[in-house]
């Protein structure tokens, strides 16, 4: 229930559905503050500018799973987590940059734990196959029109996103090509040079 957030929680989860909504550049400290229910003056005192809100919100997304973590259960969480995620990769800024940097990072962390367990395969690339795998994960929140459109709703909607999640595990869990054609071929045009 809303009135049992802090207000600090409440200025931090109405900016996460503004900054996903309207971008960064497109938020007013002011439209947090009304979104919260409280004053511009107490974001502020909370978060010193709007960067420091931001910050906020990045550490929250980080924080929502850990080097153990995987990534998809973090998008199986609250919309507005998505959508902020989505805007913050759409508006390339720096921060935008270390928030996806650092998602790779973990979940470089996360596979290369399961490789160990054995349920992760090994591979030739390891920071190449985490990059891919988030990639893959945040694809559909970017491209959310172009995804919507054809899965029939908001990719950033529980069940659109779910319909996407189970294809997606699908295909990592028992691959997409029944034989090796494609990789064979990359390989001998990649060696024979």
């Amino acid at each position: 229930m809303r009135s049992d957030l802090t207000a600090r929680a409440r200025i931090r989860d109405a900016a996460l559905a503004r900054f996903g909504a309207d971008g960064v550049a497109g938020t007013s400290v002011r439209a947090v503050a009304a979104d919260a229910g409280v004053s511009a003056a107490l974001v502020l005192h909370h978060f010193g500018s709007k960067d420091g809100l931001r910050d906020a919100c990045d550490s929250y997304v980080l924080d929502g799973f850990s080097a153990e973590g995987d990534l998809g259960e973090v998008l199986s969480a609250a919309t507005p987590v998505r959508r902020y995620l989505a805007r913050s990769l759409l508006d390339g800024t720096p921060s935008a940059s270390a928030l996806f940097d650092s998602i790779v990072s973990r979940t470089e962390d996360w596979l290369a734990g399961g490789e160990a367990e054995g349920w992760v395969r090994p591979c030739s690339d390891v920071r190449a196959r985490a990059v891919t795998y988030v990639s893959w994960l945040l694809a559909p929140l970017v491209l959310g029109e172009q995804v919507g459109r054809l899965l029939g709703g908001d990719p950033a909607s529980v069940p659109v996103a779910v319909r996407g999640a189970v294809a997606g595990l699908e295909m990592l869990t028992h691959g997409l090509f029944a034989d090796d054609r494609f990789l064979s071929a990359y390989s001998e045009v990649h060696n024979g040079r």
